[in-house]
């Protein structure tokens, strides 16, 4: 079954209780929206590294592993790329996420793929959303698979007010940098998407400095918490604790039995580099890539075929006799085959014999 998609052009995005002519209009505090103007491209620069921790249950076993990787791109404009990606099971059933974000250099957000799957015992459930600018809007499009059962979603907000936007993809880097600088502002308010494309808070805090044990070594960390706040429910928080260099040591989701650690310090884990399988069909940008050149090589490939019609007739010829005498030695066929096709058939020969 599939809903129609239905897509709105927001109007309503503020929040409250007491009528439209009461509701506050929800935006991103000075503080939020001036640290992200003051960001310097040498603090970007330090944030170009890629991230790996395992996910671990309370006794320690291991379910998953989580992954975040940074890198210069460019998109019209010279922006940064962030992919973040997480994967295992939870009581058995495979389930995972998958981020690609698009972001300026000051974090606003020009393209960003999330996606998020759990393999159920008889159906599974499969959430897509995708968002994207366009002649000054964010146009949002979300998809929601449980089962057989497809839901659509579609939604723009203009860019003015998103203003101070953090998404799951951007929140990740301006946490790398917040670590990096090891302080920030008080009253780090910014404006979010809930989970039904309504315009919410999100918050930052400092959680100071703490000890943690990575690997063999006691180190000093530094944490970030985040807020989300929420039209429907409780928020919900995320304690992140970064090392000196602003590779993540720690993320966990207050109340949650489950925690992503880092095992081994980086210098000594890119010894050992540990390869992270690619889902190369959730990586937006590799997709595109694949569906970009797969049009090129079968264009090339046919303008070739039209210019040399005689190929069809080779083949169409070789494969009439083949399938006539059905020989045992399909490759010595072959050989005594083409050999007359060979511009000097004695070499030809003698090549194909050493092979």
């Amino acid at each position: 079954m599939e809903a129609p998609l239905g897509e709105q052009t927001a109007v309503g995005y503020s929040a409250g209780t007491e009528g439209p002519e009461h509701r506050q209009e929800l935006k991103a505090s000075d503080e939020a929206v001036t640290f992200m103007s003051g960001i310097e491209p040498a603090e970007l620069q330090k944030c170009v590294f890629a991230d790996s921790l395992v996910t671990v249950s309370e006794g320690g076993r291991e379910l998953g592993e989580f992954s975040v990787t940074v890198e210069f791109a460019r998109r019209e404009q010279p922006c940064m790329m962030l992919h973040a990606q997480s994967q295992g099971a939870i009581d058995d059933c495979p389930c995972g996420t998958a981020v690609t974000a698009y972001l300026t250099t000051d974090l606003e957000v020009l393209e960003e793929d999330h996606h998020e799957y759990v393999k159920l015992e008889g159906h599974s459930v499969d959430k897509r959303c995708h968002m994207v600018q366009r002649d000054g809007q964010m146009v949002i499009h979300k998809v929601t698979t449980v089962g057989e059962e497809v839901t659509e979603e579609g939604m723009s907000y203009p860019m003015s007010v998103l203003r101070g936007l953090v998404t799951e993809g951007s929140s990740l880097l301006l946490m790398r940098l917040i670590a990096l600088r090891r302080k920030m502002p008080e009253n780090m308010t910014f404006v979010s998407l809930d989970p039904g494309l309504h315009i919410i808070h999100t918050s930052f805090r400092e959680l100071g400095q703490r000890q943690l044990e990575v690997g063999a070594e006691v180190l000093d960390v530094f944490g970030v918490e985040r807020i989300i706040q929420s039209m429907e429910g409780s928020p919900s928080t995320w304690q992140c604790y970064f090392l000196d260099d602003g590779h993540l040591a720690s993320r966990v989701q207050v109340g949650s039995p489950v925690t992503m650690r880092l095992l081994e310090l980086p210098l000594k884990a890119e010894k050992d580099f540990k390869k992270i399988p690619l889902v190369w069909e959730e990586d937006m940008q590799m997709h595109s890539k694949f569906l970009d050149r797969k049009e090129e090589r079968k264009a090339d490939h046919s303008s070739y075929l039209r210019q040399h019609p005689e190929i069809r007739a080779l083949i169409s010829d070789f494969l009439q006799l083949l399938l006539l005498r059905k020989p045992d030695d399909v490759f010595l066929f072959a050989r005594e085959y083409f050999t007359p096709f060979a511009s000097h058939p004695a070499d030809a020969d003698q090549e194909a014999q050493s092979l």
